[in-house]
């Protein structure tokens, strides 16, 4: 299971303390949250894409520049030790790597939008917006074709696919 947050503003650091994405991969200790006592499911991971730009210049010369960030929630993460093991953790992982796949999408897309000022924001968040259901519905056909990483060979199969789109293997 998974759950997707965008961050904004002012967050008090216990609440919301994150981890970047990196090559590194998740352990169970990364995994802070309290699991609910009458869920059945093994683990949650807690990712999501935050975004921030700038902007410059006239009409001629506009520039926007973004920083696109993924981030792990180890707060709102959770799992429970009885139902996980190095399966369902790899499975957890690769929702976080997921979430990373689809910020590279739109770093992608965000560089070849052409915005205006007048435009910028609003396209932004129509960019971005379209991005985030785009990575929910992927997370979900993920989490249907593995079911919920109890059939371990696509399990494998999507530890491979996304592994290989961000280059990892």
């Amino acid at each position: 299971m998974v759950l997707f947050f965008l961050w904004t503003g002012f967050c008090p650091a216990q609440d919301y303390e994150t981890i970047r994405w990196s090559e590194k991969r998740l352990s169970w200790k990364d995994f802070k949250g309290e699991p609910p006592v009458s869920d059945r499911v093994a683990a949650t991971t807690a990712s999501g894409i935050s975004y921030q730009f700038s902007s410059s210049g006239t009409r001629k010369t506009f520039k926007v520049d973004f920083k696109i960030s993924t981030h792990f929630y180890p707060r709102k993460s959770w799992y429970k030790p009885t139902l996980s093991d190095d399966i369902v953790l790899s499975h957890e992982q690769l929702h976080f790597d997921i979430s990373e796949l689809f910020a590279r999408k739109l770093r992608k897309e965000l560089s070849e939008a052409h915005f205006t000022p007048e435009n910028v924001k609003s396209k932004i968040k129509t960019i971005y917006n379209k991005n985030n259901k785009a990575l929910n519905d992927f997370q979900n056909q993920y989490d249907e074709d593995t079911n919920f990483s109890r059939n371990v060979q696509k399990q494998i199969i999507w530890n491979k696919k996304i592994g290989a789109a961000l280059g990892l293997n």
